[in-house]
């Protein structure tokens, strides 16, 4: 039988040693009905826009008493969340960390799939500018789907199920009975304004960093959280990933300059006092030479808690 959550972290607590997914939870999660407690789950840990064989774009999602919000919404994050065993309707809230494709490709298919799924009630999308625009003109582009299958399957028009709220600032973003969502802003030139997100709930606190530079707004919005989900590369490794692009001294430069190393992200942890750190948006994201004590290994020279490697499906 799979030991809670509190019993591993009071066994690790101190020791930085990285949780086996066995110890995590089932490594694909179950929608049981009447489970209670909040839920994480990682539904996309590669980073960047290049699809993997392996691993799938960022996105992961968060369940609180059958509600479910999904930060960042990366190619192919609806099948993941019924991969996962989240019924697509049961989404209430979408977070976007920033506007970059590995992080929003996805956001109109999922409105678009939590609709054909049988969505009833308003979902709310939150996220830098320009969410809303964005929203809109998905709207537009899908007007045709839209009309066709409110005509013949009798069901309600999306845009008067969708909100959508630009979000540009620091400070609390919503909340509702579950959760209470928070944002920092954080460094990810050029993209501006970029954002992470921390969501409190009665039994945990859990903060998504999304692409930065290491982030003191970051340190202070993790301050004391139960789970930390931070982006992470490993620069010896990028020479081998870009290999002879026609663009690797450009993208090489660009990595480095508005990423978080999972050595400094390590850092970070320790800084803030989290509990767990999960590292993901894993640049390389599929390198077999790569194992993951290399990742523990980086990560653990400043954190002294317990640290996970990330993979998909994985729950936390």
């Amino acid at each position: 039988m799979l030991q809670s959550r509190r019993h591993i972290l009071g066994q690790l607590a101190g020791a930085a040693v990285a949780i086996p997914a066995s110890a995590a939870t089932s490594h694909v999660a179950d929608e049981t009905p009447g489970r209670s407690g909040t839920r994480l789950i990682l539904l996309g840990t590669a980073g960047g826009p290049r699809p993997r064989r392996a691993r799938s774009a960022t996105a992961q999602v968060i369940v609180v008493n059958g509600a479910a919000y999904v930060v960042d919404c990366g190619d192919g994050v609806a099948r993941q969340l019924a991969v996962a065993g989240i019924p697509l309707r049961s989404v209430r809230h979408i977070f976007i960390t920033h506007q970059h494709s590995d992080h929003n490709a996805d956001y109109g298919n999922l409105l678009s799939a939590i609709w054909v799924s049988g969505l009833t009630t308003q979902v709310d999308g939150w996220g830098p500018p320009p969410l809303a625009e964005m929203t809109r003109h998905f709207f537009a582009m899908s007007a045709a789907d839209i009309d066709v299958r409110v005509r013949d399957e009798g069901r309600i028009p999306l845009p008067r199920l969708v909100q959508a709220h630009d979000v540009s600032r620091a400070g609390p973003v919503m909340r509702d009975a579950n959760v209470t969502v928070s944002a920092a802003v954080v460094r990810h030139p050029p993209v501006v304004p970029a954002l992470a997100y921390r969501i409190d709930t009665a039994d945990r606190s859990i903060v998504i960093s999304g692409d930065t530079s290491p982030s003191d707004n970051l340190v202070v919005l993790a301050k004391g959280a139960d789970v930390l989900v931070h982006e992470a590369l490993l620069p010896a490794r990028i020479d081998e990933m870009i290999g002879k692009l026609p663009n690797a001294e450009r993208l090489k430069a660009s990595i480095l300059s508005h990423h978080t190393t999972a050595e400094q992200a390590g850092w970070i942890a320790q800084q803030a006092g989290v509990k767990l750190l999960v590292l993901s948006h894993l640049i390389p994201a599929e390198d077999p030479d790569v194992p993951d004590e290399e990742w523990i290994a980086a990560a653990s020279k400043f954190y002294r808690g317990p640290i996970i490697v990330g993979k998909d499906l994985l729950e936390i």
